[in-house]
């Protein structure tokens, strides 16, 4: 595929995002950052590398200057994922960590461009079992998960690279919105911590 068609698809997809869908997992995030729940995350392949810049920015670009953080787990252990792999089946490799982990309240965020990965799907139906709320951020036709997530993001492309590409740009939307409003409950007293903590052993 030639640069310019990529980009085209790319563009595409870009103006086929509902913003209202982001707004909405950001309402369930927030909430959950309020009441002190935990945000799980998950994916496989490159939306596991995703889920894990995810959790990076939800646990700390998301509160800036906070001390209280977005409390937030990858699910993306090496050791934890390749027993319960090789123990048990790969189909189970998050549902069995949420059911130990989770409690009603939390939060779970599933990473897939085709939705039917069979231990995303299995995740979510195990979240349900356990009352935790779900978001899935989905491409192509959503698949199988996105009749089990409570809140959906689409991005309408049926090409594995626009989609994981722009999964990557709706965490940062995400994690822009989700700042804007910790940062706004900063102001109304939360604890702050050092916005540029001093450095040891030189510059950096």
């Amino acid at each position: 595929m030639e640069p310019d068609s990529y980009l085209r698809m790319l563009v595409d997809a870009v103006r086929g995002i509902e913003t209202g869908q982001v707004t909405a997992a950001v309402d369930r995030i927030a909430a959950a950052w309020t009441r002190g729940a935990t945000v799980f995350v998950a994916g496989n392949g490159g939306s596991a590398a995703t889920a894990s810049h995810m959790a990076c920015d939800l646990a700390k670009t998301a509160t800036p200057g906070l001390a209280a953080g977005v409390r937030v787990v990858p699910l993306l252990d090496t050791s934890v994922l390749t027993a319960w792999a090789n123990d048990v089946s790969y189909e189970a490799v998050f549902a069995a960590q949420l059911a130990t982990q989770a409690r009603a309240g939390d939060v779970l965020v599933v990473i897939s461009a085709s939705g039917n990965s069979p231990n995303i799907v299995q995740a979510l139906t195990t979240a349900r079992a356990h009352r935790v709320e779900t978001v899935a951020l989905l491409g192509f036709d959503g698949g199988t998960a996105r009749s089990l997530a409570d809140k959906v993001i689409m991005v309408p492309a049926d090409h594995y690279g626009v989609v994981e590409d722009l999964h990557l740009a709706v965490n940062h939307m995400i994690t822009e919105q989700l700042g804007a409003r910790t940062g706004a409950r900063a102001v109304g007293g939360a604890a702050a911590v050092s916005a540029a903590p001093p450095v040891v052993g030189g510059a950096r």
